[in-house]
């Protein structure tokens, strides 16, 4: 979606922040989604697929429109009707996944995901390199929208067939009461907090990575790559190779997530975080950028096991959806602020000398997490450490 941003309608850096922190607005809505679910009586799977139906439906207006202002409009209700529907998926792999094989189960599941991100992501950028020769696109790319349709619709459909139960209701009327338990709960108010540092300084920099390739010519003062940015490179280094590396190395990361201390899984896939954006901000070539990928990829095969399921191992069973919609609810504040935040301080530093700060600011709330070791122990045996709250 970015790089249609960056490359056909040529937007301005408020825009394109504007699309990468498109989700931002779904994240934040989770307590209300969650409060609004439970009040309707909906099972978790209904609602997920009615949501992503409305997703799909965006994705067909856009592709039938060419409009820069309703592209933007268009992504940003597609993305906040998909990343509304994850505090219920996480409540449903609650209830269907085991303690104790959960995370295991989950990357497996994720496997089939990542291995048609990572052929998609290819095959499309190929085809628009194809189709055009030079590092633009060259006509509206309609059909990548469509296809986008497609798979929502058949996640719809997925979702509609899961098991799954209705919501238990937080107590109270308002449609944020999830937000209470940052308040009653101390250790989760500790995670929370150190997340939102680390998180700020990965994404800070995350859809950065397509304006470093995508638009190389208008950091010429800063560095210079030295091969040519075609959609299908930009593909496989951003897309492929991280999904590549996601599909091997996912099935180890969710083992160690269902024996491992949490908090010291956690700031291992910090250290790959930090190093991967060291390495990509400060390479030209594209060996240097591969690697790079390559660490992303460890990192986020592991942090997508974490960053979905962590919630399981502290929350009551019953409110399993509720901590998850706050922790995304924050996860929203940090994708809203941190693109602009990275564009705005791109036009005062380097990227490199951005990348080194974020990779500090994620050091630094990784050892903030670690102290809190002795209950990252407790919760390696799968039982919630937050007692039952009383609605």
């Amino acid at each position: 979606m970015l790089l249609i941003a960056v490359q056909w309608f040529e937007f301005g850096a408020t825009a394109k922040a504007l699309v990468a922190a498109a989700a931002a607005l779904g994240f934040m809505l989770g307590p209300v989604v969650v409060s609004r679910v439970a009040e309707l009586g909906w099972t978790t799977a209904q609602a997920a697929a009615r949501l992503t139906l409305g997703a799909a439906g965006c994705y067909v207006l856009l592709a039938a429109v060419e409009n820069r202002w309703l592209y933007i409009a268009g992504v940003i209700v597609a993305m906040t009707l998909a990343t509304a529907v994850i505090p219920l998926v996480t409540q449903i792999y609650t209830e269907n996944y085991p303690a104790k094989k959960r995370g295991k189960l989950f990357s497996r599941a994720a496997m089939i995901r990542i291995s048609s991100a990572a052929g998609f992501g290819l095959l499309a950028g190929w085809i628009l390199t194809n189709n055009n020769g030079t590092e633009k696109l060259a006509s509206y790319p309609a059909w990548l929208l469509l296809v986008f349709a497609g798979a929502f619709v058949m996640a719809a459909f997925c979702f509609s067939r899961c098991p799954a139960k209705p919501l238990t209701g937080a107590k109270g009327t308002h449609p944020f009461r999830s937000l209470r338990f940052v308040k009653e709960d101390k250790l989760f108010r500790h995670i929370l907090i150190c997340w939102m540092l680390f998180g700020i300084g990965n994404l800070m920099l995350f859809p950065l990575r397509v304006e470093y390739l995508a638009n190389a010519d208008a950091y010429a003062d800063q560095y210079t790559l030295t091969f040519e940015p075609t959609p299908a490179r930009i593909a496989l280094i951003l897309v492929f190779i991280p999904n590549v590396v996601k599909l091997v190395c996912s099935p180890f990361w969710g083992g160690l997530f269902d024996r491992m201390n949490f908090f010291v899984l956690r700031v291992v896939l910090n250290f790959f975080f930090a190093a991967s954006l060291v390495v990509f901000f400060n390479s030209e070539t594209m060996v240097g950028l591969c690697i790079a990928a390559a660490l992303f990829g460890i990192g986020n095969s592991g942090g997508e096991v974490a960053w979905s399921l962590w919630v399981t191992k502290f929350a009551p069973a019953k409110h399993v959806a509720d901590y998850m919609s706050v922790h995304v609810f924050f996860n929203g504040i940090r994708v809203f602020l941190a693109p602009f935040l990275g564009f705005w301080l791109l036009g005062y530093v380097t990227a490199s000398s951005l990348s080194l700060f974020s990779a500090g600011l994620i050091i630094a709330s990784s050892l903030a997490l670690l102290s809190d070791y002795p209950s990252g122990e407790k919760a390696k045996r799968g039982s919630a450490l937050t007692e039952e709250v009383t609605d």
